[in-house]
């Protein structure tokens, strides 16, 4: 195993402008230990990101608790995203891994103990579970309350429609939609996301707005008035995610992780902030 280079991303800066709440959450950030190598179908790992990095833009944004993802590069092996979980402590902290065919119930039960409370879906390249394998998750899942969290490239919503209808436990829309090439807040692909969001069971979360703007910060224009719809619509079925440490961005593009967190104050008002902050997070991962 190769040693990976400690990170040399910054960290710290100044803090946000907009007021952040006592216990808001950061619903998505990955993890990157020493110790734990890239698996074969994921991407390689270029840098650690340790739970000590996170703390530093932790203090820095004001935000109390997070939800560590598993990445892609682990593909099934959660090692990390576990010894992650850990090291925090399930009190500030969740979880979201892989399940596969090989996952123990003796694995989900560790699991739900440590503060584990969904299950990664990547539709896109690099991704260990699609869509296709969604309902045997689900299967292994229901039974701990634990929800779904789906990435998809948002312009094949119709096409992946069926199966999300199709879908029983809590799911989340993830990273804005991913529309692959951004498109208009009033395409009828949204109106397809806002009729999944009314069946009472999906969540959309905002996150890695850089990943698909094409026009970039600070503001993201050409992808944030999706995010501002969803919330007038919908404000209970919101969450808010950083995706830090923003692994695949040039280091001349990486994004202030301040900014990502402000762009809140253009979508909603202080009030709807802190459920999408707080009280949202709080019902879906169950913090107390």
């Amino acid at each position: 195993m190769r040693d990976i280079p400690v990170n040399t991303r910054p960290l710290d800066g100044p803090a946000p402008r907009i007021d952040v709440p006592e216990g808001a959450t950061d619903c998505h950030i990955h993890v990157y230990l020493e110790g734990y190598a890239s698996q074969p179908g994921g991407p390689p790992i270029a840098e650690l990101a340790t739970p000590d990095d996170y703390a530093v833009v932790q203090r820095r944004l004001g935000l109390e608790r997070v939800v560590i993802t598993q990445s892609n590069a682990y593909q099934f092996d959660n090692g990390a995203t576990i010894a992650g979980l850990k090291a925090v402590g399930a009190e500030t902290a969740r979880g979201v891994v892989v399940v596969g065919p090989d996952t123990t119930d003796a694995e989900l039960a560790e699991y739900h103990a440590l503060g584990v409370r969904g299950a990664r879906i990547m539709n896109l390249p690099g991704g260990a579970v699609g869509i296709d394998g969604m309902a045997e998750v689900e299967a292994r899942i229901r039974g701990w309350g634990w929800h779904l969290m789906v990435q998809f490239d948002g312009r094949e919503i119709e096409r992946h429609r069926p199966a999300l209808e199709a879908t029983q436990v809590d799911y989340i829309i993830d990273h804005t939609g991913k529309f692959l090439a951004p498109v208009s807040a009033d395409d009828p692909r949204v109106d397809t996301l806002l009729r999944l969001i009314d069946r009472g069971n999906a969540w959309f979360k905002i996150a890695g707005l850089y990943e698909t703007s094409r026009v970039g910060a600070p503001d993201f224009a050409d992808v944030a008035p999706i995010a501002r719809r969803v919330i007038a619509h919908a404000p209970e079925r919101v969450i808010w995610g950083s995706n830090w440490p923003h692994v695949g961005v040039a280091r001349a593009d990486y994004p202030d992780d301040a900014v990502l967190l402000d762009n809140l104050a253009d979508m909603a008002d202080e009030a709807t902030r802190r459920r999408i902050l707080v009280d949202n997070p709080a019902a879906l991962y169950g913090f107390a």
